[in-house]
């Protein structure tokens, strides 16, 4: 096979030209190519006076493939092969069936592995199936009455479940094809398989989340909803079993491989890890706001006189900058044409997100705006130091907000001058519980103001609008990741044997791609395991 890459094609230009385009940078004759598909689809926007679509596509010919490349002499035409998932071996002797602590991404994956390879794995979730859980959530929307275990954070899918569904990563792994089309096969768009930005959006997540849920089922697996990991069982250093509580009955599973793919929010099962002598030690978060603009801005800004075209959709960005003192501020998970949520899962406290529909059709742009902290800057020493720092945060908005899930929110030109908002200008502000109006140095610690503060100006300069005076900052943001990592070794156990850490919660994750690919490496050891 083939790769092309950086085949160009103009917004009005029709996909159906890429075979086409492809002959032509082959050298050959169109008859010969027998089958193209799309690798990579990605907006090039840098000249706003052309902007195109860039592909890198797969072409299969009936000819020599290794002659005409050699023939060609490009650094845009290679030889590839084409992406088998190769599972590894199981060496896996017990005759325990594995447990799996969190049904999010990380702990969907790992279950989808362990079934395939015939392990039959237990998974407990301590929320809701997801219908019953967006009932929650919408409750929690339209009310403000929380509940504490059936939320955005909590429930079958995970956090990711109410967010844009994003599925960009940082990392490189040969697993990240495996989660898209794993992904696909549940019901998440095709684009998802070659998009350069591939996101589901939220109301396609949901039949993603039941889909995955039932192939594990179908294969033997057991997902066992609303039922909460409430204890290890540990002797000589070894794990034995696991207490775990529904509807207020204890119940007793006995195994000797327990992955812990528990999110970055469940606090209270981290304490319980703690109290087990689990090594944990502090790991930097960040923490800031949600910015909002509206979606026109942003597709003027990026696309200029494209920005309508029908092919474009909304315009996203990312960006970054060091602010004071040379501390870090970054935009994350922004999402075009989306909403802020409310995301808390514990009473008392104030949390936002995002998220947006496949069609990111709303008339507001949102974005993490956040502020990168680290160990020396939290009040103690104490491992758990940066969890109880991240709902000091979350406590300080509730109250300020009114003590009614309301969220703080300030005009982001307010913000700049360091004063109180009275009243909103153009953009409205979608949390779906309301905001108050305030000063949000009360409640955002002085380094992260100040560095947003900073940060906004700059950013000003990279995208245009970014500090229009009315956009609406709405807080706090605070749980983009963990603030704790949960120590493990080569073998990915931690120092209770057959206990593997995995994920966002354990720190070794930050999305719902590199979670998920986590949950496959951590199935994987298990299935390396020779016990």
């Amino acid at each position: 096979m083939i790769r092309i890459n950086e085949i160009k094609l103009n917004l009005d230009e029709d996909e159906s030209l890429l075979k086409t385009k492809a002959a032509k940078a082959l050298k050959i004759n169109e008859k010969y190519i027998k089958k193209l598909s799309i690798f990579k689809k990605s907006v090039d926007a840098r000249k706003k006076e052309d902007v195109h679509f860039s592909y890198s596509v797969d072409v299969e010919i009936g000819l020599d493939e290794e002659q005409i490349v050699n023939k060609i002499k490009s650094n845009k035409v290679s030889i590839v092969k084409a992406y088998v998932y190769q599972p590894v071996q199981n060496k896996r002797q017990s005759p325990f069936r594995p447990v799996i602590v969190g049904f999010g991404p990380a702990g969907m994956f790992a279950g989808i592995i362990l079934a395939e390879a015939g392990l039959q794995p237990i998974i407990l979730e301590r929320g809701k199936d997801i219908d019953a859980r967006q009932k929650d959530v919408n409750e929690f929307w339209q009310k403000a009455r929380l509940d504490e275990e059936s939320n955005v954070q909590f429930g079958e899918g995970g956090a990711g479940t109410f967010s844009d569904g994003k599925l960009t990563t940082g990392i490189k792994s040969p697993h990240i094809r495996k989660v898209l089309q794993e992904l696909y096969e549940a019901g998440a768009p095709e684009e998802i398989l070659y998009s350069s930005k591939p996101h589901v959006g939220t109301d396609r997540l949901a039949i993603v989340v039941k889909n995955i849920r039932k192939k594990i089922e179908n294969l033997g697996g057991e997902v066992l909803l609303e039922t909460k990991l409430e204890k290890l069982h540990i002797a000589n250093g070894f794990i034995h079993g696991v207490r775990c509580s529904k509807q207020n009955e204890y119940f007793d599973i006995e195994t000797d491989s327990v992955i812990m793919a528990i999110g970055h929010s469940a606090r209270d099962t981290v304490e319980m890890l703690y109290n087990l002598r689990v090594e944990i030690i502090q790991k930097p978060f960040s923490a800031g706001a949600r910015i909002e603009h509206p979606q026109s801005l942003i597709n003027k800004s990026q696309y200029g006189k494209f920005a309508n075209h029908p092919k474009l959709g909304a315009a996203d960005y990312k960006l970054s900058c060091h602010g004071l003192h040379e501390r870090g501020a970054y935009t994350f998970c922004m999402c075009p044409g989306g909403t802020v949520v409310a995301a808390a899962s514990e009473k008392g406290g104030v949390i936002v997100n995002g998220m947006s529909s496949l069609a990111r059709d709303g008339e507001n742009a949102n974005s993490a705006l956040l502020v990168g902290i680290e160990p020396k800057d939290f009040p103690s020493e104490h491992p758990l130091a940066g969890i109880y720092y991240q709902r000091e945060i979350e406590q300080k908005a509730f109250e300020l907000a009114g003590a009614n899930y309301k969220a703080p929110a300030q005009l982001v030109g307010d913000f700049l001058k360091n004063k109180k908002s009275t009243a909103l200008g153009d953009v409205n502000p979608t949390y779906p519980i309301g905001v108050t109006l305030t000063n949000l140095s009360e409640c955002l610690p002085d380094r992260v103001t100040k560095t947003m503060q900073s940060a906004i100006v700059q950013m000003d300069k990279k995208l245009s609008g970014f500090a229009l005076y009315d956009a609406v900052l709405t807080a706090p943001e605070t749980r983009s990741s963990s603030a704790v990592r949960i120590l493990r070794d080569e073998f990915l156990q931690c120092n209770i044997r057959g206990v593997y850490p995995c994920g966002e919660g354990a720190g070794y994750a930050g999305g719902i791609v590199s979670a998920a690919v986590d949950g496959i490496k951590c199935a994987n050891a298990v299935l390396e395991d020779e016990h």
